[in-house]
């Protein structure tokens, strides 16, 4: 016999599989003597007969001996176990079937509490949903329970209770409670949900199971015991991993021989996790994998750091012994990136960012090791991100300055060019130098248009200071060059149209490339860097003496100046007060002689004091800069300099 409807149709009074109350001709609808009208349902009126009463299973008033014998009969007959409970809660009558569900009489059950028998009290808010059946305010109410037959087994079932009509306004309100046996699809349901969270080739949790897992773990409430002070909070750690050259293995050995090895890593990765719960008992660990070759160990209310890295450890130790699958040995190895940290605070969210950036870092740093989370390198790659992502509206913004540092004659001191370095006056971070965004700007492309920018700028600048002072000799100017711009931009258009818009002669531009940049350069870049040669504009190596330092392409190269790298003037200090470092003054002895009988001039970078000044002076140096003359500094700084007496310090 089927439960109540729970449709528009259903009359409420009747038991559910019971024959329905006689109908008489007039039919109306009529407010409930108990709890609010049922305005979807139409009720009968009650027979007239002097004789009415209630029937414990429902029966409606005015009911004749006969009928009330049918609904006790069907009552008592039906398949689906029924009981009958007053507004208390307790029971006034169970059917047989009900009796046999609980393994208990059902005259036995007269007189008990249902909520439990039926187990309705384990939680607030089915206990709460079930008395407002009870108290006539709720229609009705649905709930599955595990229950416990009087043998010992357990089975789950599905409870419905819904109000009884017909009763008088003296007699109090009653519920009828069904309960069926859903144990076969409840045991149905979860072998379904085990598929759906497990993955088939492994049999591991699957990643929709691992973030459930994740998700409860960190909602629990923190961790307190009073008797242990150094474990206030709750931790949680995580080891995610994922196996090196795996693709390559998938694609010469086949996707077979791949499953067969993710499943062996699975079982050694299950036997780590049980080994570390056998050392650190206390804690859930939580073996799953999550895709492709990518693994994660989670760590339930975790002891500390320690025991993280020394399951890491073990993991990597576990992997590294050769694999024997069907004949074929294999050997492999895996990244892992570890996070450990409180749980209050902490979304599944939050440590899946951390624990996938630090696995990036293990990568990075050379594979086949674990890397710890660490909140200050973090915090560095976040600002990078955060750079990156603001440094193109930036450009647009105006939030980009240049200084200028001045490039003095080694020989007289006078103020010959200067260096145009750019900055970035970021609204969070403040000023920012050339080496905390220029690299970011390269990986990105911005430099293209952060580039043209520093170009128009810094010519524009040096025209203004000729036309300020027309009688004294222009300054040249130099300019960074990305060799991104070269292949993504057109330079030489580029300079050519920036040249005739500021009127700056191309003599007084000087463009400086990295040695690592130029050297080596052919098709495009050497095309461009020669087309800008002939076009009047200096090119110059800077860094020169640490990159390729092939020194054949300098007769190949459209390269007027050498730009020494400061590496090698900061070993002219004396080290110990008296003697230089003899090595470098050789080096650069020897590469001064070279570039001037190559025609080309010499400029040493980072010139900090006047010995170091006086050395480059005699071995041949043609100009300098550095603190010894001037910090970068704004233009109206370097108008000052113009035409003043000689830089040196």
């Amino acid at each position: 016999m089927s439960g109540t409807s729970e449709g528009p149709g259903a009359s409420a009074g009747t038991a559910p599989g019971a024959p329905a109350a006689p109908v008489t001709e007039r039919h109306t609808t009529a407010p409930a003597e108990n709890g609010p009208a049922r305005t979807d349902s139409p009720r009968t009126d009650p027979p007239r007969a002097e004789t009415a009463r209630t029937d414990p299973a429902g029966g409606e008033a005015g009911s004749t001996a006969a009928e009330l014998r049918d609904y006790r009969a069907a009552f008592n007959a039906a398949t689906l176990p029924m009981g009958v409970v007053d507004g208390r809660g307790h029971v006034v009558r169970a059917n047989e079937a009900l009796g046999g569900l609980l393994g208990t009489p059902a005259a036995v059950l007269a007189g008990r509490q249902a909520c439990e028998l039926l187990d309705l009290a384990s939680d607030d808010r089915t206990w709460h949903a079930y008395r407002e059946v009870l108290l006539g305010r709720r229609s009705r109410f649905r709930c599955t329970r595990r229950l416990k037959h009087s043998d010992g087994r357990s089975l789950w079932a599905e409870i419905t209770v819904v109000p009884m009509t017909g009763a008088s306004a003296t007699e109090a309100a009653r519920v009828l409670l069904t309960v069926a046996d859903v144990s076969d699809r409840r045991e149905l349901q979860e072998r379904l949900r085990h598929l759906q969270m497990h993955d088939p080739v492994t049999r591991l949790p699957n990643r929709t199971l691992f973030f459930e897992r994740l998700a409860s773990a960190l909602e629990t409430p923190p961790y307190q015991d009073d008797s242990l002070p150094t474990r206030q909070q709750a931790r949680i750690g995580l080891c995610y991993l994922d196996l090196d050259g795996f693709k390559a293995i998938n694609d010469t050995l086949g996707h077979r021989t791949g499953d067969r090895l993710l499943a062996a890593v699975a079982a050694r990765l299950t036997d780590c996790a049980e080994n570390d719960a056998s050392r650190n008992p206390g804690g859930n660990r939580l073996v799953a994998r999550l895709g492709g070759d990518e693994f994660a160990i989670l760590v339930e209310d975790s002891a500390g750091t320690q025991e993280l890295t020394d399951l890491a450890h073990s993991v990597l130790a576990a992997l590294q012994q050769p694999f024997d699958l069907a004949g074929q040995r294999l050997s492999v190895s895996a990244s892992i990136g570890v996070v450990e940290r409180t749980a209050a605070g902490t979304s599944p969210t939050g440590l899946m960012q951390a624990a996938d950036t630090t696995l990036y870092w293990a990568k990075a740093d050379g594979r086949a090791r674990w890397t710890l989370f660490d909140p200050e390198r973090n915090a560095h790659r976040m600002t990078r991100q955060s750079l990156s992502s603001t440094l193109r509206p930036a450009v647009e913004r105006g939030e980009f300055t240049l200084e200028y540092q001045p490039l003095v004659g080694m020989a007289d001191g006078v103020l010959r060019g200067v260096e145009a370095l750019v900055r970035w006056n970021h609204p969070q971070f403040g000023v920012l130098p050339p080496n905390r965004f220029v690299q970011i700007a390269e990986e990105d492309g911005s430099i293209v248009q952060l580039g043209r920018w520093i170009l128009r700028t810094a010519c524009r600048q040096a025209r203004r200071w000729q036309l300020d002072h027309p009688d004294e000799p222009p300054l040249f100017i130099s300019v960074n060059v990305a060799v991104r711009q070269v292949w993504d931009s057109d330079l030489v258009a580029d300079v050519a149209e920036i040249l005739t818009e500021t009127g700056l002669a191309p003599g007084l531009l000087q463009l400086e490339l990295t040695e690592s940049a130029v050297m080596g350069s052919g098709g495009r870049p050497l095309r461009a860097l020669q087309a800008l040669s002939d076009m009047g504009v200096r090119i110059a190596i800077d860094d020169f003496g640490t990159g390729y330092s092939n020194l054949a392409y300098l007769s190949r190269l459209p390269v007027s100046v050498l730009k020494l790298d400061g590496a090698f003037v900061k070993g002219f200090r004396y080290e110990d007060g008296t003697h230089p470092s003899p090595a470098d003054e050789t080096i650069v002895e020897a590469m001064v002689q070279l570039a001037h009988r190559l025609g080309l001039t010499v400029t040493a970078e980072c010139v900090e004091t006047a010995g170091q000044a006086e050395r480059l002076r005699r071995i041949g140096c043609d100009t300098g800069q550095g603190w010894l003359y001037s910090r970068a500094v704004a233009p109206e700084q370097i108008a000052g300099l113009i035409g003043s007496r000689p830089l040196e310090g």
